[in-house]
């Protein structure tokens, strides 16, 4: 078996991203991949403007001023934002709200906290540097510059980016289509009779929302029996239409497990088992020159697999640039006292204290400690923890940001 990182490599090293292009709404953007770098046509703000409701003044007006010798300058004009002023005169002051273009001749702005305002006329009690509360045009982003790159999630914030620089439509990569169907006879369909023997299919739901919520498109090829001609049925009909193939069970050797021989039928296996736990039984190869993952059956093991292997070779092949999972250092309040001769990525949870908690059982069949966690720790192969030391989290969050 190879250890993890090497069946991380090898497999990432294949990932070719999909060329295919579209170009959507900004609307429904969320979570696609640009397919382009965004250069904005306009600064931004596009005028200098008020940070603070107050009042735009010269700044030479109030030079001298103070508590004992105030200045009194009438109030000119009154500017709210999307309104345009006119030029302020010299010995005058407007009245400004926060986002309001500056009038010509104005140097800075003076909050309404630190004035007195007596009728049409204000009181300065101290001077005011040139600039000061007054947002520069193009000093967010002026005009020219690329402000989100190719290869890139468009998140809400950076959504919002685009919007601001007046672009409507964006040039995406299509979604990716990933094929999955999930083997055993003993799986049965949430809402029907669950008869001796039978197991609610637990990985069809999870494994489509984890596909849903990373923004590709599930082709849900759906459960299929322990046979070998009925696996290779259901890859053959995969690979009409899907840029990578995943399947869930069917991964040990036994006389029942058919995914390794119908690979093999109609393509190649490039890696086999993992030294993994939870997660041993994994593949990953070509069906027909469609690229292959072969995830555990038991739902925990399929679910760490996914996140830790399939989730970032998916996200490459989609045109993601950034795939690297990022490990926080936190603080280990539990024990670990039997070194395993495998990686183990264990269920934790942040407690109130800041360390994080293990989950009760690390069984590989309980879903629960997956609902349970917010996060998984990395304990290598030979290694203990004890309570205080500092461990590598890798927090679900990060995972579908």
């Amino acid at each position: 078996m190879i250890s993890y990182q090497e069946a991380l490599e090898r497999i990432l090293a294949q990932a070719q991203p999909i060329t295919e292009t579209e170009t959507v709404p900004l609307m429904y953007s969320t979570n696609r991949v640009l397919a382009e770098d965004v250069v904005s046509p306009i600064d931004v703000p596009g005028w200098n403007n008020s940070q603070m409701d107050g009042y735009a003044v010269r700044a030479a007006d109030l030079e001298g001023a103070s508590a004992a010798s105030p200045v009194m300058l009438p109030v000119s004009e009154r500017i709210t934002a999307g309104d345009v002023g006119a030029p302020l005169p010299a010995g005058t002051a407007a009245r400004i709200f926060t986002g309001a273009p500056m009038p010509d001749g104005a140097d800075a702005v003076v909050p309404q906290e630190e004035v007195v305002r007596e009728g049409d006329t204000v009181r300065f009690q101290k001077p005011i540097a040139v600039g000061k509360w007054v947002r520069v045009r193009g000093s967010d982003v002026p005009a020219g510059e690329v402000v989100l790159q190719k290869g890139e999630r468009l998140t809400p914030a950076a959504i919002g980016m685009i919007a601001s620089i007046g672009r409507a439509y964006v040039t995406v990569y299509r979604k990716l289509r990933v094929g999955i169907f999930f083997s055993g006879n003993e799986l049965v369909q949430p809402g029907e009779p669950l008869p001796p023997g039978g197991i609610y299919n637990s990985n069809r739901f999870m494994m489509r929302s984890l596909l849903v919520t990373l923004g590709f498109e599930a082709i849900d090829l759906g459960s299929i029996p322990d046979s070998l001609e009925a696996t290779v049925s259901a890859f053959e009909r995969a690979c009409e239409s899907a840029d990578v193939i995943v399947t869930t069970g069917g991964m040990s050797v036994g006389e029942e497990d058919h995914i390794k021989p119908a690979v093999e039928r109609l393509g190649r296996i490039d890696v086999w088992r993992v030294s993994l736990k939870p997660g041993k039984p994994l593949a990953f190869g070509e069906v027909k020159g469609i690229p292959f993952i072969g995830l555990p059956g038991n739902p925990v093991s399929g679910f760490v697999v996914f996140l830790m292997i399939a989730r970032p070779y998916l996200l490459r092949r989609s045109g993601l640039v950034n795939v690297d999972m990022r490990a926080q250092h936190v603080r280990a309040d539990f024990t670990w006292e039997k070194a395993g001769d495998r990686e183990e990525f264990v269920r934790v949870r942040r407690n109130d204290a800041g360390g994080l908690d293990l989950y009760r059982t690390q069984n590989s069949q309980v879903l629960s400690s997956c609902a349970w966690a917010d996060g998984l720790v990395d304990i290598p192969a030979g290694a203990t923890v004890k309570s205080g030391d500092v461990v590598a989290y890798y927090p679900f969050c990060q995972f579908f940001a």
